[in-house]
């Protein structure tokens, strides 16, 4: 079959793919997206927290650190430009032991080297004062943090996309691809070949996989995929709280925190649950009872039974259960040696607040 000739392909739609897609638009480049679901950002975007985070726990000078503090700028400039919904509530840190009030000054140090330095250590009674129904020895209260309609962006992200001449091809799966010549050839599912002068893997969860079927890249430089699920309950009612609220960090997360949409409905979440399939999405009940003494240690009038199941979501991890969190794996040819080939592995949180800043960096590498 005759092998259509286009410049660059993005495969994946979620808003990481479609931040990609749009950067290089804007760069001048033909840009198509191809999506095998038959919607946009169906996959790990439509089921986080939409939060847009500040830059605090990760390693120093890792990309998550530094894609993150320039995507969260990116990001409320883009979204205040753009009309896309957003606040920015900022957020409480919260220790609820005096054992924890120690780390505090730990974080505030490793937020301060990744360039964040707007964190204040505040004591019981100012933390309090900002949140009455809160109990804590000490907090953290970190301004810049906030919340995004996710797929607000995602819808705007795409509008930017196709004035500047690009497309998204909706149930568009790709099967293989081949990388010789100097060219990539995607073989789509529906027999379709395509010859692309750049491929940006931007499939989130199935990033790894897809890699393993491209002829002519050394699985020896692709990381193994892991499912780390992330189980969300919503609270029945009205949370008493306006910012977020997130418990001290805990080995292999985030601990049970409380976040709300735009419409101020609060939900809390996401724990930390290993599974063997990414498509493994149910929400089991009996997950929240151990979220009810979690969430008491810092809001203790929760109430018996208000915590309903929510919605889970899938961290495309690249690393396993008990390993240190791994960075984002965005691999180009100096790595693997495919001329015109960026991977995107191992884009888990802060990806969302990252988006932006992974498009420029993405661009700049196909430059």
């Amino acid at each position: 079959m005759e092998a259509e000739k286009i410049d660059c392909a993005v495969i994946g739609a979620g808003v990481v793919g479609l931040a990609v897609a749009r950067a290089l638009a804007l760069a001048g480049r033909e840009v198509m997206v191809l999506e095998g679901e038959g919607g946009i950002g169906t996959g790990t975007s439509s089921r986080n927290s939409e939060v847009i985070h500040a830059g605090i726990y990760y390693p120093k000078g890792s990309l998550k650190a530094q894609l993150c503090v320039q995507g969260k700028q990116a990001l409320y400039d883009y979204a205040g430009q753009r009309g896309v919904a957003h606040r920015r509530c900022g957020k409480l840190i919260v220790a609820t032991s005096a054992e924890q009030v120690g780390e505090l000054e730990g974080i505030v140090a490793k937020a301060r080297a990744n360039g964040v330095d707007d964190l204040v250590i505040l004591t019981r009674g100012q933390a309090q004062a900002m949140e009455p129904h809160l109990q804590c020895v000490a907090a953290i209260h970190s301004p810049s943090t906030g919340i995004v309609d996710s797929h607000a962006l995602m819808l705007s992200l795409q509008g930017d996309l196709e004035n500047a001449g690009g497309m998204v091809a909706l149930k568009s799966p790709v099967a293989r691809a081949e990388c010789a010549n100097g060219a990539i050839d995607l073989f789509m599912a529906d027999g379709t070949v395509l010859r692309c002068a750049s491929v940006v893997n931007a499939a989130g969860l199935h990033a790894p996989l897809l890699a393993r079927r491209f002829q002519g890249l050394d699985p020896q430089q692709l990381p193994t995929a892991y499912f780390a699920k992330g189980n969300y309950f919503t609270l029945s009612g009205r949370a008493p709280f306006s910012r977020l609220v997130y418990p001290v960090p805990e080995p292999g997360g985030l601990g049970v925190h409380l976040t709300l949409d735009l419409g101020g409905q609060a939900k809390f979440g996401p724990d930390v649950q290993w599974v063997e399939s990414p498509g493994d999405l149910v929400v089991d009940p009996a997950r929240g009872d151990a979220f009810y003494a979690e969430v008491r240690k810092y809001w203790p009038q929760l109430p018996d039974g208000a915590l309903l199941p929510g919605y889970a979501g899938m961290r495309p991890k690249i690393s396993g259960p008990g390993e240190p969190a791994a960075d984002f794996m965005i691999q180009g040819p100096e790595a693997h040696r495919v001329p015109g080939l960026v991977n995107l592995f191992g884009i888990e949180s802060p990806g969302l607040t990252s988006s932006l800043a992974i498009g420029a960096r993405v661009a700049q590498m196909l430059a």
